[in-house]
């Protein structure tokens, strides 16, 4: 299943640097987005966005990856996310479309996915 795979690749590379994009974007969300001291965006305050289908899609590739990690589910949360945005990757857990390329609210749908995923809340 396509659904099901938390492996990541390289999205093509844009006319614009990704690190400048998502700088951009924290800058102008200031005080909508939390970003942790290690730099990964880990809170959005507006409304989430993603159908039933992409968010078992992000759900199920959030707890995949988490399965292959040692440690506690919640405390992998912020290495999951910091694992999808990094530049250039992409994979199931963000619909295939790299995480500066994403919209607020589908930022937002992502973290919502990745801890429901510690919580073994997928559906």
């Amino acid at each position: 299943m396509m659904g099901c795979s938390a492996t990541y690749t390289k999205a093509p590379t844009a006319s614009t640097s990704p690190s400048s994009t998502v700088t951009t974007a924290a800058a102008a969300a200031r005080g909508v987005v939390a970003i942790s001291p290690a730099g990964v965006t880990t809170k959005i305050n507006v409304p989430s966005y993603s159908t039933e289908e992409e968010y078992f899609q992000a759900c199920h590739a959030a707890k995949t990856w988490m399965q292959g990690h040692p440690g506690d589910r919640t405390g992998l949360v912020e290495s999951y996310l910091a694992a999808l945005q990094k530049p250039g990757v992409v994979g199931a857990g963000t619909w295939n479309i790299a995480w500066a390329a994403l919209p607020l609210p589908r930022q937002a749908g992502v973290i919502v996915a990745a801890k429901a995923a510690a919580n073994d809340e997928c559906g």
